[in-house]
């Protein structure tokens, strides 16, 4: 039995940073970059950035198992998210995950990555 069998959120911390290691080194490699190949990091890091996201709504979905709606909607809106006690309990946790999210610094580098390559206007969705 491995680690990640006994600790099942191990497996999960185990791909969160490894996936922040890579969108860091892609955020260095991104300002020597143009053009296409810019495009590929950027679309890379996207793809790490999504999956780190995933991730993480999982693990605070699994954490906040038991606790009362009204509890979460508090959080929610302690993490700079506004909500309502209408919205259902899923709804409060795809606003909670994306705020926690946010903070890591694998969000924070993609973010950083993404307005640097807007500015010469390189960016994944196309232009028409």
């Amino acid at each position: 039995m491995t680690a990640a069998d006994r600790y099942p959120s191990y497996a999960g911390i185990l791909l969160m940073m490894t996936a922040t290691l890579r969108i860091l080194d892609l955020a260095a490699a991104a300002p020597a970059s143009h053009g296409e190949d810019l495009v590929l990091l950027l679309s890379e890091a996207n793809e790490l950035y999504q999956q780190g996201l995933q991730l993480l709504l999982r693990e605070v979905t699994a954490r906040v198992d038991g606790l009362a709606t009204a509890a979460l909607v508090s959080a929610t809106e302690t993490a700079g998210m506004p909500c309502d006690a209408s919205q259902d309990r899923d709804e409060v946790i795809l606003l909670l995950a994306p705020a926690e999210w946010e903070r890591t610094p694998a969000a924070m580098a993609y973010v950083e990555m993404a307005e640097a390559a807007a500015r010469p206007g390189v960016c994944l969705i196309p232009q028409e």
